[in-house]
């Protein structure tokens, strides 16, 4: 049976008097793959920016690995192995696709002026690349890449921060052992927004696999073809307060998800492929 990697107790946020999360618990298993939805204003990205760091919570707990995440600024929650990405990807656009990876390797030593960026671990750099299917574009500024490669880059880039992403695959041997060991958490904040249909599909294949290697995913994502059939489990965030919580199929169910959100006529079947739901039984 899974253990709880990520534990959130009753998360607060208050933006004077506006309650942007009214007390939020969920937990998610080690190695599971995880999306919250909701509509617009529900307190989803707010809630990522509690977790990520970027906001400091009203009231409440987030544990990772048991251990508190309060308090603790981002670059300390990355080096405990949780990274973000955001709704807009944050890419560095004169850099190379290579180079921004490079720039942000977990383990790699700090840069100083005098060194080339070039040089960084290049091997590990292509190898994660390639993962997110951007090897033939390796060498190319990212200015000029389209938005659905500057997604999946964003993703390689968090990836490459994580411990257990040292080589580009979470099974691989790595030079520390203890980082090989070490859990994982990868926060993505709307993942597939602004791509089209078969982008989507290539972006949330990238997400799976990851979790399949054994990081716990949360995401969040308003294109429903994006979570059935690819998320393990569903949270459903409506007005600062959870109101689901469920395997997809369950939550596509819910009387009350499918009139305030859903919609009464949607249809799961429409937006899961014919063998997800057996892929996803299969993870068990």
């Amino acid at each position: 049976m899974s253990t709880s990697a990520l534990q959130v107790s009753g998360l607060v946020k208050h933006f004077g008097g506006v309650r942007a999360l009214d007390g939020v618990d969920f937990s998610v298993p080690a190695g599971q793959c995880m999306a919250l939805i909701g509509p617009n204003g529900a307190g989803k990205s707010t809630c990522f920016a509690c977790l990520a760091g970027q906001q400091v919570p009203t009231a409440g707990e987030v544990l990772w690995q048991g251990q508190s995440l309060l308090g603790k600024p981002p670059a300390e929650r990355q080096r405990l192995g949780v990274a973000r990405t955001f709704q807009v990807a944050q890419t560095f656009e004169a850099l190379t696709v290579l180079q921004n990876i490079q720039l942000v390797l977990r383990g790699a030593a700090p840069l100083a002026w005098w060194d080339r960026l070039d040089r960084r671990q290049p091997e590990r750099a292509l190898r994660l690349a390639a993962q997110a299917g951007l090897q033939a574009q390796a060498q190319a500024t990212v200015a000029d890449l389209p938005y659905g490669a500057k997604k999946r880059l964003e993703l390689a880039m968090a990836l490459a921060g994580l411990p257990d992403a040292e080589s580009g695959a979470v099974a691989e041997a790595v030079a520390d052992p203890r980082d090989h060991a070490a859990p994982s958490l990868l926060l993505l904040d709307e993942p597939a927004a602004g791509l089209a249909l078969a982008e989507r599909a290539e972006m949330m294949a990238l997400v799976r696999q990851a979790a399949s290697q054994g990081v716990t995913v949360l995401y969040t994502e308003h294109n429903m073809d994006a979570v059935f059939g690819v998320a393990d489990r569903v949270l459903v965030l409506m007005q600062g307060r959870l109101v689901a919580d469920g395997l997809p199929e369950a939550v596509a169910q819910d009387p009350q998800v499918r009139e305030r959100y859903l919609g009464l006529d949607f249809d799961l079947n429409a937006n899961v492929k014919p063998d997800a739901k057996g892929q996803r039984d299969a993870r068990g």
